[in-house]
């Protein structure tokens, strides 16, 4: 099943306006990976992943109930 991706802000100009489905990601790296070759700005791009509406920091297995997010880093106080 294909993995579902949500950009947000400048990241969803880089990727385009839509979602976007991947597939044969089976972790997050995988994904990152993919996603960097699809959209070579994104290498140049800081950016903040999250599977399923949970902030990862590291490798991640995923399954095509998954729903990742790429997020840009964000402030606050």
């Amino acid at each position: 099943m294909p993995i579902k991706i949500i950009a947000f802000g400048r990241l969803k100009d880089i990727t385009g306006n839509g979602d976007i489905l991947l597939d044969d990601a089976a972790d997050t790296n995988q994904l990152l990976q993919q996603l960097n070759k699809k959209f070579p700005a994104l290498t140049a791009t800081p950016f903040i992943v999250a599977v399923d509406k949970e902030i990862i920091t590291g490798n991640t297995d995923l399954s095509g109930a998954d729903t990742v997010a790429l997020l840009p880093p964000y402030s606050g106080g």
